[in-house]
């Protein structure tokens, strides 16, 4: 599985699906899982890659405990659609 890194004062991380589909509805269920921990990623998609970076915007654009957990069920959602 492709591991998060830190950079630019952010955790970072690249995903590849197995296509749109499957990429979109990882999206939506870590929008959903953000939402609870009102605590939101900036990222992006491009048909079957979505690239998600963490920070705590309120605490000067760090990483704090926030990311690291949000990075925790981000990992977590994304075994169930990782095809090896």
């Amino acid at each position: 599985m492709n591991k998060w890194i830190e950079e630019n004062n952010a955790l970072q991380l690249s995903l590849k699906f197995k296509d749109f589909l499957s990429a979109w509805a990882f999206m939506t269920e870590v929008a959903l899982i953000s939402e609870k921990m009102n605590h939101h990623p900036s990222w992006s998609n491009n048909y079957n890659f979505v690239h998600i970076s963490l920070s705590t915007h309120d605490e000067g654009d760090i990483v704090t405990d926030k990311d690291i957990k949000l990075a925790e069920k981000i990992s977590h959602i994304y075994r169930k659609y990782h095809d090896g």
